[in-house]
């Protein structure tokens, strides 16, 4: 399995190829609670670096998800419209939320790894 990447965000990346699959971290899904709805980008759409493309809301709040790279939306997680508290339950597997298409690894590499990203979470706290 490829190795994750992070965002100050809380966007998680995993690339495999030129896709990358995209969701939020375990810290986002802790702090946002039970997750109720999510919406999804449309399959097709060009997303740029940073451009919030996904909202998912919990009994707390909703949040903007990020496009931590820039491509097109090539597959959404369907399956998260039916059942979003799968987010809640694999965050980091089946709760991902959309794949992009057309992406340099050097992109996905400049981003945090799970040690980095750690230490930026802790120095939240």
């Amino acid at each position: 399995m490829a190795e994750l990447r992070f965002t100050k965000d809380h966007e998680w990346i995993r690339l495999d190829g030129d896709v990358a699959t995209i969701g939020i971290t375990d810290h986002a899904q802790n702090a946002l609670g039970d997750v109720v709805f999510v919406d999804l980008p449309e399959p097709g759409r060009e997303v740029t670096e940073g451009e919030a493309c996904a909202v998912v809301e919990s009994v707390k709040a909703a949040s903007d998800v990020y496009a931590p790279v820039a491509g097109k939306v090539v597959e959404t997680n369907a399956a998260l419209v039916e059942n979003p508290a799968l987010i809640n339950s694999a965050p980091t597997g089946e709760g991902w939320f959309f794949k992009i298409g057309g992406v340099e690894a050097a992109t996905v590499d400049a981003l945090m790894d799970e040690a980095a990203y750690a230490a930026f979470v802790d120095s939240l706290a």
